[in-house]
C-alpha cells in the first residue's frame, strides 16, 4: 500500500489548508488511517485518525474543534481540513495505515506511530504571516 499526501503549502494564521491521502491500491478501505506531524526539533505526534467505517475518529487535544479527519473510499482518500492555523501547526504532516490490529477498529486508543506500518512522504504545512 502506497500513500501519497498533498495539499500542504503556505498560509497566514488563522486560514485553512486541506491535506488529501490517496492511495495506489484498493485496499485502503481495509485500514484505520492516521494523520501525523513533526515539526522541527520535535517528536513525530499523532494528529488524528479515522476508522475504515468513519465512525470513530479522534484528535491531538491542541487541533480539536480546529481539524475535521474525513475519507471517501471509493476515491481511496483520506482528508484533513486544518482550519483556524496557528504558527505552532507548522510541521511536516504523515499520513499512514494502522497495520496492527487494535481497539477493535475503531480510533478509541492513543495515535501512536508504531501501530502504523505504511506512511507517506510527507506534506510541508508552514502557518506563518
Amino acid at each position: 500500500l502506497q500513500l501519497v499526501e498533498s495539499g500542504g503549502g503556505l498560509v497566514q494564521p488563522g486560514g485553512s489548508l486541506r491535506l488529501s491521502c490517496a492511495a495506489s491500491t484498493l485496499l485502503m478501505d481495509n485500514y484505520v488511517i492516521g494523520w501525523f506531524r513533526q515539526a522541527p526539533g520535535k517528536e513525530r505526534e499523532g494528529v488524528s485518525c479515522i476508522s475504515r467505517s468513519s465512525r470513530s475518529t479522534d484528535y491531538l487535544d491542541s487541533v480539536k474543534g480546529r481539524f475535521i479527519v474525513s475519507r471517501d473510499n471509493a476515491k481511496k482518500s483520506v482528508y484533513l481540513q486544518m482550519n483556524s492555523l496557528k504558527p505552532e501547526d507548522t510541521a511536516v504532516y504523515y499520513c499512514a495505515a494502522r497495520t496492527r490490529e487494535a481497539y477493535g477498529g475503531s480510533c478509541n486508543g492513543p495515535i501512536d506511530e508504531i501501530d502504523y506500518g505504511y506512511w507517506g512522504q510527507g506534506t510541508q504545512v508552514t502557518v506563518s504571516s
